[in-house]
């Protein structure tokens, strides 16, 4: 798929950088307000420096992931997801 996700970098404090399959490249950027729930275990930075892909989607350990077509459809149109 397009926006299978093949490059992921973490940058601090709460922010990564990422690139799709067809080039598209741009940042997702964590509101702290965001961080509960499911991502509350992205507080500490250890865990959220632990980013890699799994199956074409951005993941964390403890099963913590991203919609890639979510995230390339926003970073497509703005060069950047902001989940707040």
């Amino acid at each position: 798929m397009y926006w299978s996700v093949v490059s992921v970098e973490p940058k601090p404090p709460l922010a990564i950088a990422v690139r799709f399959l067809d080039g598209t490249a741009g940042t997702v950027r964590f509101e702290p307000g965001h961080l509960s729930g499911v991502f509350e275990a992205l507080k500490d930075p250890e865990i959220f420096r632990q980013v890699h892909i799994e199956f074409g989607a951005v993941s964390w350990p403890g099963d913590i992931d991203l919609a890639p077509d979510a995230m390339y459809r926003e970073i497509k149109q703005s060069g950047e997801w902001v989940l707040s």
